[in-house]
């Protein structure tokens, strides 16, 4: 009989036990630089149930003779009933194909609807197979019989899916628990250090016109809590002095708005030394543009104590295929450490509409994206990529788009 082997009361709290021992049974450096949504996504994959669904279009039928044991029916004589006494008869094997996992086939749900045992049910290579055999079967005997069997199998799949469902809805909430639990668990055994910062300087008369906040600052390296072991955690550009970077960075094009004149006519080369002049008044001289690093030079580098802690490319649009050969540019000049960089996209001419619509559908075709974490602004995009070399090592990629001013945009008479 399906649905008879073990109770759903029972599998369920197996499987939370199973993931638990899973979590605990990771190497620890693993739980340590794996990319912790990558593992949690693929444990939420691992421990997922399947529950089977029925292919009701598919089903066929086979028959064939079969030999009928009749020794226990008393309308006949039978000389020795202790003995199997065979008459011919027939089988009549429905084969119901389904997709699911086959083992939940034999999980009593909760709320269970008992077979009446007339048929045989067995499960052979993704099929149900429910055979019917008598000497005195018929063709309507049997439909009618299956008809009722297959009601019963797929009330109890439903009964089923309930309770699996929640518990599948549950999953990446109590995988992420456990993840995060055991990696906390390790780092305070191993006695790590808490995050370091770079202090914040006041500089009075930075003008306000160019960049907010007017606060001289360094950019705040936050530490990872390092392992006794072979785990060796770089330090990083803390999130708040990344927004700051690129907050600097969009207000000069308020600047370049607010100007349109003074700016019309510049190449890329112009427009980033614009902004490295402007990051360089916050970050005391450490912003730096054609700055070898890596396997290239970059646009725009921050380093602070030989550490890149910020990394930009800047382009002007030209077309979905110089925008990923941009970001290959990008990573290319990433070192292991690096985690946060920007691509500046500037675009002249060209409906700035249609570009913002091509950086959005064209960034999760490239071959290092992983995934879209948000949307800064309106023509701003938030990215996690990966490391040419390293999957697990997960890196920030903020794309800024702006409408850079030309002569054609400013209304006649405009002087500034």
């Amino acid at each position: 009989m399906l649905f008879n082997k073990v109770s759903v009361l029972d599998v369920l709290p197996d499987q939370d036990r199973q993931i638990k021992a899973k979590v605990q049974s990771l190497v620890p450096d693993y739980v340590l630089t794996a990319s912790e949504e990558d593992l949690i996504a693929s444990l939420v994959d691992e421990f997922t149930l399947d529950v089977p669904v029925l292919d009701e279009a598919g089903i066929q039928v086979d028959y064939g003779e079969h030999q009928i044991d009749v020794s226990r029916d008393p309308m006949r004589f039978i000389p020795d009933r202790n003995r199997p006494f065979h008459v011919a008869g027939t089988r009549v094997t429905f084969a119901i194909p389904f997709k699911g996992d086959a083992n939940l086939l034999e999980v009593q749900p909760q709320n269970f609807t008992y077979s009446l045992g007339r048929s045989n049910a067995e499960i052979v290579r993704g099929e149900i197979h429910i055979t019917y055999a008598g000497a005195n079967l018929n063709a309507e005997g049997a439909k009618r019989q299956f008809e009722d069997e297959m009601r019963l199998i797929k009330q109890n799949l439903q009964n089923l899916k309930v309770a699996i469902d929640r518990h599948n809805t549950g999953l990446e909430q109590q995988i992420r628990l456990q993840i995060q639990q055991r990696k906390n668990k390790l780092l305070a055994d191993a006695h790590l250090a808490a995050a370091i910062g770079f202090p914040i300087r006041r500089r009075d008369g930075v003008p306000a016109t160019y960049a907010v906040p007017v606060k001289r600052r360094r950019p705040r390296i936050e530490r990872p809590p390092t392992p006794a072991g072979p785990f060796q955690p770089e330090p990083v550009l803390a999130m708040e002095e990344y927004e700051d970077i690129l907050a600097i960075i969009r207000n000069m094009v308020r600047v370049m708005e607010q100007s349109p004149k003074a700016f019309e006519k510049m190449g890329e080369e112009d427009l980033r030394t614009h902004f490295l002049v402007q990051l360089n008044g916050q970050y005391e001289g450490r912003a730096t543009g054609e700055t070898f690093n890596f396997q290239g030079k970059t646009d725009i580098l921050i380093r602070d104590e030989g550490r890149n802690v910020f990394i930009a490319e800047c382009k002007f649009w030209a077309g979905e295929k110089q925008f990923s050969e941009t970001i290959d540019q990008l990573l290319s000049y990433l070192s292991w450490r690096d985690t946060k960089a920007a691509a500046l996209i500037f675009n002249r001419n060209l409906s700035f509409t249609e570009v913002l619509r091509k950086i959005e559908e064209s960034t999760p075709k490239h071959p290092n994206y992983k995934r879209t974490v948000g949307k800064p602004d309106e023509s701003s995009y938030r990215y996690v990529f990966h490391q040419p070399n390293d999957k697990n090592r997960e890196l920030i990629l903020t794309v800024l788009a702006f409408d850079v001013p030309t002569a054609r945009h400013r209304p006649t008479g405009e002087e500034a």
